[in-house]
């Protein structure tokens, strides 16, 4: 069976069967409505340059680590937009997803990146993956890809609304202890479509966080 990130709810009632679909941390209310709402979140550490993908130049992006195992592969087939504010969303919504992914890795929610790249929503969608996977005995192996991304931004500057495809057809769950992966084959179930809300660190630094993560599953038109 390939395993998948889960809604928050399912989390829950879940412990023994994982839903094969990505699903977000709140319902998708964020629709064609303009405004962005924002989140306050904590203190930045420095941030180096990312390339345009948004890939890292480095390991460490914002001063903490956010490299994963050479058998999971995050790519992020998106090409940076001008706007410089929605360019360092784009590429700091990269290393959330990274983030987390490490963190189901290392089988801890309080890995260095999750509480960089995350807040409010965000960290409390990141956490309940996280945890999902610690619980079930599973980590992740194999690639997904990321790719017809859009930004936009609120009036005020600071949020950013990254939104994208995911496609998980060749990204599986591993059993942690008999590193058995765990497949099924490609569906509709491998195909979700992400909005995630990222807001500016207030305190000047060229740091974003995902603040609310919205995600519709089985999307038809990410195939």
């Amino acid at each position: 069976m390939k395993r998948r990130t889960l809604p928050a709810a399912t989390a829950l009632v879940a412990a023994a069967a994982l839903l094969l679909s990505a699903c977000g941390s709140e319902d998708d209310k964020s629709g064609d409505n303009d405004k962005i709402t924002g989140a306050e979140s904590g203190s930045p550490t420095p941030k180096e340059s990312t390339s345009p993908s948004g890939a890292p130049a480095e390991d460490k992006p914002d001063g903490v680590d956010v490299s994963l195992p050479a058998d999971v592969n995050l790519v992020f087939d998106w090409d940076e937009p001008k706007n410089k504010n929605e360019a360092a969303a784009m590429a700091d919504t990269a290393n959330f997803f990274r983030a987390m992914f490490r963190g189901v890795d290392k089988g801890t929610t309080k890995d260095a990146g999750v509480v960089t790249y995350a807040v409010d929503g965000g960290l409390k969608y990141a956490n309940t993956q996280i945890n999902a996977y610690i619980d079930g005995g599973w980590t992740v192996t194999g690639t997904r890809r990321h790719y017809d991304v859009t930004t936009r931004s609120a009036a005020n500057g600071t949020s950013v609304e990254v939104a994208f495809c995911a496609d998980d057809t060749k990204f599986y769950g591993k059993e942690v202890k008999s590193g058995k992966v765990l497949k099924t084959d490609p569906s509709i179930n491998d195909f979700g479509y992400f909005k995630i809300i990222m807001v500016k660190n207030p305190t000047g630094t060229d740091l974003w966080r995902a603040s609310k993560v919205f995600v519709e599953t089985k999307a038809a038109k990410c195939q």
